[in-house]
């Protein structure tokens, strides 16, 4: 049953500036954005995309503001959902969403500048192409996914915990796409990999985690 709430209109306008974002992608750019909704399955997207990959570009800076709207609903949803305490004042939301957005920027230019001093920026490049379509394109199934539970009952821990599986699986997919075209490039330089995988894949999410635990936000 539809459950209509006061507290759900901040929602909904994000949720509408979202759909407008993605609606915008696919108008503007029919072409790619048809290439791109096949991403998981094929990767005709990123053989023909990755070459002509911009520092800034508009297809992917729509999808990325959907992206960082959807995980910031996503987060405030997972939130209530696990501790029964909802975040729907939109200063708090605010905060979340410019959070979410420069933590993601703020990586990618670290990403960068690490790639420039090992040497293996055209690799680092590539790999970062690709990792932010599949991002962009987790932020196309969390439309669907909010909507339900915005307008849903509170989802239960279980539905929370089997979307954030699926979502890693597809972030897997991603990194596993990422080895099998640059397998010959790694294996010469697997160490500074290693090493970059390390400092900016999995040190930020530990880092935050601490951070989160310090505050007592969980």
């Amino acid at each position: 049953m539809i459950r209509i709430a006061e507290s759900n209109e901040i929602f909904t306008i994000l949720f509408v500036i979202g759909l407008a974002l993605v609606a915008m992608a696919k108008l503007f750019y029919s072409k790619r954005f048809a290439n791109f909704i096949y991403l998981p399955g094929n990767s005709k997207y990123l053989l023909i995309h990755t070459r002509d990959q911009k520092f800034l570009d508009r297809f992917d800076a729509l999808l990325f503001s959907n992206l960082v709207i959807s995980i910031s609903i996503f987060l405030t949803i997972c939130y209530k959902s696990l501790y029964g305490q909802s975040l729907t004042s939109i200063d708090i939301l605010m905060k979340i969403i410019v959070a979410v957005a420069s933590f993601i920027l703020i990586k990618v230019l670290l990403e960068r500048l690490i790639g420039s001093l090992f040497g293996i920026d055209a690799l680092i490049d590539d790999y970062l192409f690709q990792k932010t379509s599949y991002k962009n394109y987790l932020g196309l199934l969390l439309i669907p996914l909010n909507a339900f539970f915005i307008y849903n009952e509170t989802p239960a821990e279980i539905v929370i915990l089997i979307t954030l599986v699926a979502f890693f699986l597809i972030n897997l997919i991603g990194l596993t796409v990422s080895f099998k075209v640059h397998q010959n490039v790694l294996k010469r330089n697997l160490f500074y990999f290693i090493l970059y995988l390390c400092a900016l894949e999995i040190a930020p999410y530990i880092i935050i985690y601490k951070l989160l635990q310090d505050f007592k936000i969980f």
